[in-house]
């Protein structure tokens, strides 16, 4: 790169480092370091031509898209137009074909290696008072996301089976790592929904070797597989999972630690298809896994000393495994990333890393707010966050260097008092009460009706000129 190149990209850093409240002296206000930022997007953008969209405009221009209510195209366009105009540069064109192609070009690796970055080094970064005695706690869940539906994607991301063609559109699945401390996302995987291995506990095997030695993974039931929780027992991970529905639990047998909580030993099962023999092999014979019933549910898990963790600590752990519904729920519905826009599986993939990464860039933002106000990120309010980030973009940016720091600390401090009523044991009935418009389901694909319906449109015309 240049020094002209070197130049322009520093000062755009250094104004997305300014968005997102990043900067020194302030505490957790390094996790997305300048120099660092600045060497990602030389390795991952490589030798590209300076214009007004390049690599590192592109990607602010883009996080600012998903960040924004409106989500279009045309929007990223107008806010790089305003951008321009505030920085005293020639104003471009509200066109928003250069900036879609501009999209196209950014590097997959440069925005997936930035979403992970900001998540693993705030998560390195946070106080060792946020985490589970001392042990940093991941969630693991997964979802799915529509899209449009346009051959491309359907050939990637095919439609579910049980709908025709041309009625549905294509899905793909999400399994993602989420840290419980910060709410970070920590690693991501994507892929079909319909296929071999494309099932939530076959994805987070991709994943598996992205967990280190001393963490504690919490998880449904669905992944509470024999060979899943031995891989994780042999490279030092803790688990707390739900026992499966079809494994039957006879508190009976196996050594007792007290009232339904004892410690038994699994068999290995026979080789499942999609398992190869040298695997296999290497898989213990037997598993041995502490069992405890208590609050209504059957509770496995490798923390085997009764003494040390209890039956009720056990539980409020995995009762805190409904955060990583609350935070995927935050990054579909708040972030509107549900139902995706792009109409090609690599750009698919891409608008998906934007998403992450953009939540993980407000999720430390919260963190900063949570030290400020000494309470702890999971008391924040996600939306309300957003929505007072969204409301700073431009005083942050533009302020002059001796008020950036005044200004940052108003933003923070308002996180700060963002908090989430305290209500345990909530809960409310799945139902809604507005009702919804009643509209005809499609039977037929698009052409077809509207074929129809203007062949119907033609004959009352043709029979009006009667």
């Amino acid at each position: 790169m240049n020094h002209t190149k070197r130049r322009v990209a520093a000062g755009q850093v250094k104004r997305f480092c300014r968005r997102f409240a990043q900067g020194s002296g302030a505490t957790l206000g390094q996790v997305i370091p300048r120099h660092d930022l600045l060497r990602m997007v030389e390795e991952e953008a490589g030798d590209y031509r300076e214009r007004i969209y390049s690599p590192m405009q592109t990607l602010s221009l883009f996080i600012e898209q998903v960040l924004g209510a409106d989500q279009s195209c045309q929007d990223a366009v107008a806010r790089g137009l305003s951008q321009r105009v505030a920085l005293e540069q020639p104003p471009c064109s509200l066109n928003n074909g250069p900036y879609c192609r501009a999209r196209a070009r950014l590097a997959l690796n440069l925005v997936e290696r930035l979403g992970r970055e900001t998540g693993q080094r705030l998560c390195a970064a946070q106080p060792d008072a946020w985490r589970w005695r001392g042990r940093e706690v991941k969630l693991v869940d997964g979802t799915t996301l529509s899209m449009p539906d346009t051959p491309a994607n359907q050939a990637e991301f095919p439609q579910s089976a049980t709908q025709k063609p041309g009625l549905g559109f294509p899905l793909a699945r999400l399994v993602a790592i989420i840290s419980l401390s910060c709410g970070a996302v920590l690693e991501w995987t994507t892929g079909p929904c319909e296929g071999k291995r494309t099932g939530e506990t076959a994805m987070l095997w991709q994943l598996a070797h992205r967990l280190k030695a001393g963490d504690v993974v919490i998880a449904d039931r669905y992944f509470s597989g024999y060979f899943l929780l031995a891989w994780l027992v042999r490279h030092g991970v803790d688990v707390v999972v739900r026992q499966h529905q079809l494994r039957h639990t006879d508190f009976r047998r196996g050594k007792r630690l007290g009232a339904k909580d004892h410690v038994v030993a699994w068999q290995r099962p026979q080789r499942p298809v999609w398992m190869d023999a040298a695997t296999y092999a290497a898989m213990p014979e037997t598993l041995t896994l502490r069992e405890a019933r208590v609050g209504g549910l059957t509770l496995v898990t490798t923390l085997a000393a009764a003494g040390e963790v209890g039956k009720r600590e056990l539980l409020a752990l995995y009762h805190a495994r409904w955060q990583v519904e609350l935070d995927l729920r935050s990054i579909k519905t708040v972030m509107q990333m549900d139902v995706l826009r792009c109409k090609s599986p690599e750009m698919v993939k891409k608008e998906i890393a934007v998403h992450l990464l953009a939540y993980n860039l407000v999720r430390a933002i919260m963190a900063q707010a949570a030290c400020l106000g000494h309470v702890l990120p999971r008391q924040l309010s996600f939306k309300a966050a957003l929505q007072l980030i969204r409301a700073f973009e431009e005083n942050l940016r533009h302020a002059p260097q001796g008020r950036l720091t005044l200004r940052r600390a108003y933003l923070l401090a308002g996180i700060a008092h963002l908090r989430l009523p305290d209500r345990p044991g909530r809960t409310e009935p799945r139902v809604v009460k507005r009702r919804p418009n009643q509209h005809t389901l499609m039977t037929q694909p698009r052409h077809v009706l509207k074929a129809a319906t203007l062949k119907q449109r033609q004959a009352l015309y043709a029979e009006g000129l009667r």
